[in-house]
């Protein structure tokens, strides 16, 4: 099957490639600022909240009245829910809750990386997208580095470790099924921002009813207000709505591989914000990684 992306416009490459960076830089921004929250006392919950819910609450009224909540907006609550539950609030716990037991270099590759993989394999699998060869080195280049994460895991952290990148991995998988979701049903950018937000509103009562509000009062305006913004504004909605902007440019199986770039921009923010070294271990992984996204994305 002939790439139909491969005879877009300039342009349209271009673009697509910016928006696949930004949603990389969003992503490591949102990781970056959820292993700090942990540090300060809340949970992985309490971040997936601030994630969704508050631009949920500021888009609901846009929704409904443009008469979305029927059938929201064309796409069917069975479609929705399922956007929701692969990119929203479930989504946004998986990818949390791997900080509570291994260190950010763990997270900032291994999730982002499951991600681009998941994707190459889904997009091959139900979308029928072209896979050429070296897609598919880039792909077994970006397990071995994972492979390499997952050894230092259990030989310098313990069984618990390797628990917390397979809940990396699950969180990462979800994002690739997102995608493909976005790419099969066409959905455009600003409703699927909408929907996975609204629908997060749903959370708030299970959230009281589960965790209470205890630790989020505890953590204080500053620590809030910094998640809100990291997680609602950018990792949140812009990171939907961009990525989304990349699926309809570039295709679902290249938009997967821009996940691959969170791992180098989480390491490097994780330097530069909490002073979280990364091991000599991590940084091979991330070469490895590196080089099968280089190939993937030829």
């Amino acid at each position: 099957m002939p790439d139909p992306v491969a005879k877009a416009p300039l342009r349209t490459l271009l673009l697509g490639l910016a928006c696949g960076i930004a949603t990389a830089l969003f992503w490591a921004l949102g990781l970056v600022a959820a292993k700090h929250g942990i540090a300060s006392g809340l949970g992985p919950a309490d971040i997936a909240l601030h994630r969704n819910v508050w631009v949920g609450a500021a888009l609901l009224p846009v929704l409904a009245l443009r008469g979305g909540l029927r059938d929201l907006g064309g796409i069917g609550w069975p479609r929705g829910i399922g956007l929701m539950i692969f990119g929203g609030v479930p989504f946004a716990i998986l990818s949390y809750s791997g900080f509570m037991l291994v260190p950010l270099g763990h997270g900032g590759v291994i999730q982002p990386s499951c991600a681009a993989l998941g994707g190459i394999v889904l997009s091959a699998l139900v979308l029928r997208e072209p896979t050429p060869a070296w897609r598919v080195s880039g792909a077994l280049a970006i397990v071995a580095g994972l492979m390499l994460l997952g050894w230092e895991a259990l030989a310098t952290i313990g069984s618990h470790g390797i628990l917390g990148d397979l809940t990396f991995a699950s969180a990462g998988l979800s994002f690739a099924v997102f995608g493909l979701m976005l790419r099969s049903w066409r959905i455009p950018p600003m409703r699927a921002v909408a929907i996975v937000s609204v629908l997060s509103l749903a959370y708030v009562p299970v959230h009281w009813a589960v965790f209470g509000f205890g630790r989020i009062i505890a953590a204080g305006w500053a620590e809030n207000l910094l998640q809100i913004a990291a997680q609602g504004v950018f990792a949140g909605s812009l990171s939907i709505y961009l990525f989304t902007r990349t699926v309809i440019l570039l295709g679902a199986s290249r938009a997967a591989l821009f996940p691959a770039l969170v791992p180098a921009l989480t390491l490097l923010l994780g330097f530069l914000t909490l002073g979280d070294v990364p091991t000599l271990i991590q940084l091979a992984g991330l070469v490895i990684v590196g080089v099968g996204f280089r190939l993937a994305m030829k």
